[in-house]
């Protein structure tokens, strides 16, 4: 057992109650680091190919471990399994598995030798052939059967074959078939969906291994009234596994939701209150709240409550009290949900936040709309609004597409139309300067070629003619 052991910081980890991981059905066991522990049964749990398993005596005394591939018996000849338990844990597993205390229990041979492993080896790799040539025969015999596995035992005189039928299935003519074709003892299980889809494997919705292939070995029947208590949709593809049956999960929680739903009104109890009369919509099992609404076919004027104010506007309405809400004591008492402060379950707790540029621009654009909005039209005087000037562009491509000034001295500008009075208090421009716009709305004055001053240009103004 040093082997096994491992050491921290702690202590010593025990890994001996490990055992291979493509194991279906693998069992740990807790008790392998007590000293002593594989000594006190003389009883071994063998596994053979996928979730087949067996009892055997060790009558031989044999210091087997888990992992060890042994050869035990079988009729006739004898087959190669390995153990996956020893120990006081094997009695608890055969009571798990409904084994009867009277019934036979065969004995282990030896730990196999090199003759054994090529022996096992030979007729492990016709098992594919087989099945695919079984299936062939079955077909032309016309039997509505489908055979999901072949298994040969351990020195290849036996061949157990595992078939799936919806019903009863006379392969007498079959097995005379098989065994003049193969030459080996034939044997035929029957086994369900849920049996074939364990011995596969695979990999359920939930991203764990399937339930079938790991622990479960009694497959209790499961029905669609599961999925109705716990308020699941009776979605074919969602509630069926990979057997194509419902999945066995429906009933791990379904006494839960059971308990819970005891503790609900009916769902044909209506309550009514001064103005409408509310119909049961949804409700939240294990939280204890229900949705109520004033309309049977679809949700209007939705109201949800708990189960305790649903039971006393119940109470209320059968002493002939209406009250005038629903929800008046239950929306000032709402519970608080736990806040998950380290924001772990947060999906977007990685994402960058936007910057303020796009903040900023949407902005100015809105307030380049409300400047543009506010200026009056007034038809009557005939003044018009000018148009807003395109916002000019400041990139390299912009730059260039600037006309150029002229070098020289340019021809004297013609004479300006008189500018009426200013409807504003704007800013007078000295003498041989012009007005021009700046960023913040102000106007700067600059001197023009001839140094005469030209009129500041305002919206609010009246243009004579």
């Amino acid at each position: 057992m040093d082997d096994f052991k491992l050491k921290n910081g702690s202590g010593r980890l025990c890994c001996g109650g490990c055992g291979r991981q493509n194991n279906k059905l693998n069992t740990y066991d807790w008790l392998a680091d007590i000293p002593g522990n594989a000594e006190e049964q003389d009883m071994v749990e063998v596994q053979f190919k996928n979730t087949r398993k067996g009892y055997y005596k060790n009558s031989n005394g044999l210091h087997l471990e888990k992992g060890d591939i042994v050869a035990v018996e079988a009729s006739p000849g004898h087959d190669i399994g390995t153990v996956t338990l020893t120990g006081r844990l094997v009695p608890l597993q055969m009571r798990k598995a409904n084994l009867k205390p009277d019934a036979e229990i065969r004995r282990i041979y030896r730990k196999v030798k090199p003759v054994d492993m090529e022996k096992y080896e030979e007729a492990k790799s016709r098992e594919h052939d087989t099945m695919i040539r079984s299936r062939k025969i079955a077909e032309s015999l016309g039997l509505q059967m489908k055979i999901g596995d072949v298994e040969y035992q351990g020195d290849g005189n036996k061949a157990i074959f595992y078939y799936i039928a919806d019903e009863r299935v006379d392969f007498r003519q079959l097995i005379k078939v098989l065994a003049e074709t193969f030459r080996v003892r034939i044997e035929m299980k029957q086994i369900g969906a849920r049996q074939e889809a364990g011995r596969i494997g695979g990999i359920g919705p939930c991203g764990r291994e399937l339930c079938c292939a790991t622990w479960m070995t009694n497959f209790v029947s499961v029905s669609t009234s599961a999925a109705r208590f716990q308020d699941i949709s009776l979605n074919p593809q969602k509630l069926a596994g990979q057997c194509a049956k419902l999945k066995c999960c429906l009933n791990y929680e379904v006494d839960a939701y059971v308990e819970c739903q005891k503790r609900l009104p009916s769902k044909e109890i209506t309550l009514e209150t001064l103005d409408n009369m509310y119909y049961y919509f949804k409700a939240d099992i294990l939280k204890g709240t229900i949705t109520y609404s004033t309309d049977k076919s679809f949700l209007a004027n939705e109201v949800t409550i708990s189960a305790r104010r649903a039971f006393e506007v119940l109470n209320m309405n059968k002493r002939g009290e209406k009250p005038e809400k629903l929800d008046d004591e239950f929306s000032g008492r709402e519970s608080q949900r736990s806040k998950d402060l380290l924001e772990q379950e947060s999906l977007t707790r990685f994402d960058k936040t936007k910057g303020g540029k796009n903040r900023k621009k949407k902005q100015k654009g809105q307030a380049s709309q409300n400047n543009a909005s506010a200026a009056p039209v007034e038809a009557g005087n005939g003044q018009t609004p000018e148009a807003p000037k395109e916002k000019e562009n400041k990139g390299p491509q912009g730059r260039n597409n600037r006309p150029q000034r002229p070098k020289g001295n340019p021809a004297p500008a013609a004479p300006q139309a008189p500018v009426a009075e200013n409807a504003g208090n704007a800013p007078q421009a000295k003498a041989g300067q012009e007005s021009r716009p700046n960023r913040n709305g102000r106007r700067n004055f600059r001197r023009n070629n001839e140094g005469n001053k030209r009129p500041e240009r305002n919206t609010n103004t009246d243009v004579q003619a």
